[in-house]
């Protein structure tokens, strides 16, 4: 049967974000991260434009480069949005739980439902200087802080040696989950968990 004249439906509508009413303060800063989220899960950090995080959000352009000069300045400020992170460290009067405890909340997170972007965001800042440098000083310096303020606790009560003490070693446990997340599929056993504690770190901290 020729094609001429055969009736179609009518051609699908591309959705447009910019509908709808506009936010402001917290709901806009919400809205413009999990814009950013969703655009880097679909095209990557590579492909993400401000003006497509703009119309996903519902904002205007100029409002995303007034309040982020960069777009790994925003990606940043997403992440952390979805991944804030623990604060406060630990303190169960036991270094092996303490370090346990922090991988898993790491863990978790990444396990979580933006496990995806992450993965992809990870991967990016290998060939992005400018990434890997905002991704290094907003979660990487801050997380080797962390374990180290565990360890230092752990050697005040005796269980960790002095010498270990160093930024170095607080980095060996959340690198290697970092690792483990980039090359395998989500989710994070807990046996990996305490493989990293019982097999690595704890022999290279131990007094």
């Amino acid at each position: 049967m020729s094609s001429v004249g055969k009736a179609y439906g009518p051609a699908p509508t591309v959705a447009d974000h910019r509908k709808g009413p506009r936010r402001r303060g917290n709901a806009l800063y919400a809205a413009i991260f999990e814009a950013t989220l969703e655009e880097l899960t679909e095209v990557g950090y590579a492909q993400l434009k401000m003006e497509h995080v703009a119309n996903r959000a519902r904002a205007s352009k100029g409002s995303l480069y007034r309040r982020w000069s960069s777009r790994a300045e925003l990606v940043a400020d997403a992440v952390h949005y979805a991944f804030p992170g623990c604060t406060e460290p630990p303190d169960t009067g036991s270094v092996r739980e303490d370090i346990l405890l922090c991988l898993r909340g790491v863990a978790n997170l990444l396990n979580g439902p933006s496990g995806e972007a992450a993965r992809g965001l990870l991967a990016e800042t290998i060939g992005n200087p400018e990434l890997m440098e905002v991704f290094r000083s907003r979660f990487i310096d801050p997380g080797v802080e962390l374990f180290l303020d565990t360890l230092r606790r752990g050697a005040a009560r005796g269980e960790v040696r002095t010498s270990a003490l160093t930024s170095r070693i607080a980095s060996v446990g959340p690198d290697l989950l970092r690792q483990y997340f980039l090359v395998h599929r989500s989710p994070v056993p807990d046996q990996v968990l305490i493989e990293i504690v019982d097999e690595v770190v704890l022999p290279l901290v131990r007094a």
